[in-house]
């Protein structure tokens, strides 16, 4: 049988004497509007940057894909908390509009 050292484990007594407390889980309208507009915004400036490398818009594909890459910064973060306020909107565990932080 494993020791188990019970001095760092937290069990459902602990959880139940802190003391209650209300969770503000509306959701924050600037932070989702900016996480949309990364998103977007990413998303249309992969694409063109992609159509300018193939095009070789500037004289070589050299502006694309510096235009593309500028895009995938833009995307990433707004991907990201656009899927967390979803996930939270949606109500699935271990998401919360907490989560978003303020602008």
């Amino acid at each position: 049988m494993a020791y188990v050292d019970h001095a760092f484990s937290i069990s459902d007594e602990d959880i139940m004497v802190e003391a209650s407390y209300v969770v503000n889980n509306k959701p924050p309208i600037k932070e989702i509007a900016l996480a949309v507009a990364l998103l977007v915004f990413g998303a249309v400036s992969i694409v063109v940057g992609i159509a300018m490398a193939v095009n070789k818009v500037g004289g070589d594909r050299t502006h694309g894909i510096f235009f593309s890459s500028l895009g995938g910064i833009l995307f990433l973060p707004g991907f990201y908390y656009t899927r967390v306020a979803y996930y939270a909107y949606k109500g699935y565990k271990g998401f919360s509009f907490a989560n978003i932080p303020s602008v």
